[in-house]
């Protein structure tokens, strides 16, 4: 196994050539056209601040398949109750930055530096990135984002700052694309918290067949809208 060091953006490696812990690359760059060639070849950029930039494709591989989503009964209770108000793409920089910024709050280290930021916003204003906000008497307290090719979302981070903000977000965001056709969700890694929703670890080359052949489908939101105004969901 090797580690690549990247001399273009987007020359990578063969995913399945990553080291037993996954790492596959080091280097390139964090462009939003690079972001979304890795994430459609089944890798993703994870490092630290003050590293280079790390690329991964780990085995096994954590994703949920929507039909296999798992939600607590006190959980359905609070989503009935409807103490938060989701909405889709009303707040994609607060979203991501809040996400950075409790991980620092928690005296955890975040990959989520100024140049992803603003490359995943720039994704979001092109129509593949996205956030699912939660808010609580019109103040966010909740939320997720990710990127959205074809019928498959790749999850990238969440937070919260009541309690269920985030999984109501989350429950909502999933039931209501699988409406629309989402095939799969690409947890990347493993979490209690993600698997306590169902999702499950397959092997990184079951999910490069998935990828492939459900990342070239169209994207699921084309049926709504196919003009570059925001989208309304929920």
């Amino acid at each position: 196994m090797h580690v690549y060091l990247l001399d273009k953006a987007n020359d990578f490696p063969n995913p399945e050539t990553a080291d037993s812990q996954g790492l596959l690359a080091v280097g390139g760059e964090i462009s939003p056209e690079c972001l979304v060639i890795a994430y459609k070849k089944g890798i993703f950029p994870w490092y630290n601040p003050g590293e280079p930039i790390l690329w991964w494709s780990p085995d096994p591989r954590l994703v949920l398949f929507p039909r296999e989503l798992s939600v607590t009964k006190r959980l359905e209770r609070t989503i009935r109750q409807k103490r938060f108000t989701i909405t889709f793409d009303k707040a994609f920089p607060k979203v991501i930055r809040a996400c950075a910024y409790t991980r620092l709050e928690q005296g955890q280290g975040t990959w989520l530096n100024e140049e992803l930021i603003n490359s995943f916003c720039h994704l979001n204003q092109k129509g593949i990135a996205h956030s699912i906000e939660s808010w609580k008497d019109g103040k966010l307290v909740g939320g997720l984002y990710g990127m959205l090719i074809g019928s498959v979302f790749f999850g990238e981070s969440m937070f919260f700052k009541e309690r269920d903000a985030s999984k109501v977000a989350f429950v909502t965001m999933v039931r209501t694309l699988q409406s629309l056709g989402l095939k799969m969700i690409d947890c990347q890694v493993p979490t209690t918290y993600l698997m306590n929703f169902g999702a499950r670890l397959i092997p990184r080359s079951t999910f490069l067949e998935y990828l492939k052949k459900f990342s070239n489908e169209p994207n699921i939101l084309t049926s709504i809208s196919t003009s570059n105004e925001k989208i309304t969901l929920f």
